[in-house]
């Protein structure tokens, strides 16, 4: 092991001590809050907000519109393509932060349009993050990982430890999903939409307020992908790291 891969390695026991640890009185402080909000949205929204989660989702899965795009695996050290990530986060932090600018500015509805739209570009970033780590994307098996490393970056404080075992055991975790399509059956949808939409839901209603939506859509965007990133880099660094000592 070279000396940056002991240090990202000694990077990855401190993340792991961050992601099992039990939830706070804050965590469970800020779950009551957050149900007591979403019993207080407009149903229509909740609607809009959990069909996007949804069919975004299953166009990752079973489409190609991800598939067939900047899938080509980067050859080179685990520093280089740390390096190359960071490129490529600051491109998509930008493009968040754009887009929330526009969308915040817009008032309601342009707000409603901003959920799948901030959803497309995570999963964008998600696949060529993947790429870079030398993931082969076209594998329907990949994908099922990316999907995880996303339920990992939105999942509830409580589900946490559970979520980031997930990924980190990974060779067990795929035995339980048969290696076609189908698979997608198994996955627990309203959980998976229920704690993204709890991850986003308040900084998202206030970004539909007149005159704050520009300014928070600029800010709750661009930090959503810095958090995807970071949660993403680790995931995908243990994957390199672990399959080379099995090597």
């Amino acid at each position: 092991m070279s000396t940056y891969d002991q240090h990202v390695f000694d990077e990855l026991k401190k993340w792991e001590i961050e992601m099992t640890k039990r939830p706070t009185l804050w965590n469970k402080a800020t779950k009551t809050v957050q149900t007591k909000i979403n019993e207080k949205i407009p149903q229509k929204v909740h609607d809009v907000v959990t069909a996007s989660i949804k069919q975004m989702i299953k166009a990752t899965l079973l489409g190609s519109e991800y598939t067939t795009r900047k899938t080509s695996q980067f050859q080179g050290s685990l520093q280089e393509q740390d390096e190359k990530l960071k490129e490529r986060l600051a491109f998509y932090k930008k493009t968040a932060a754009f887009e929330g600018a526009g969308t915040g500015a817009g008032g309601f509805l342009l707000g409603l349009a901003d959920f799948p739209l901030l959803l497309g570009i995570k999963m964008k970033f998600l696949f060529e993050a993947a790429s870079i780590y030398g993931l082969d994307v076209k594998d329907y098996r990949e994908r099922i990982f990316i999907l995880h490393v996303f339920r990992l970056a939105f999942s509830d404080p409580h589900k946490r430890k559970e979520a980031f075992e997930k990924v980190v055991f990974w060779k067990e975790t795929i035995d339980e999903f048969p290696a076609h399509p189908g698979a997608i059956n198994q996955i627990n949808w309203q959980e998976l939409q229920q704690d993204y939409r709890d991850h986003i839901d308040l900084i998202k209603m206030l970004q539909m307020v007149p005159g704050l939506g520009a300014l928070i859509g600029v800010y709750a965007n661009y930090h959503f992908l810095e958090d995807l990133g970071e949660v993403a880099q680790n995931c995908f660094r243990w994957r390199v790291l672990m399959e080379q000592n099995h090597e």
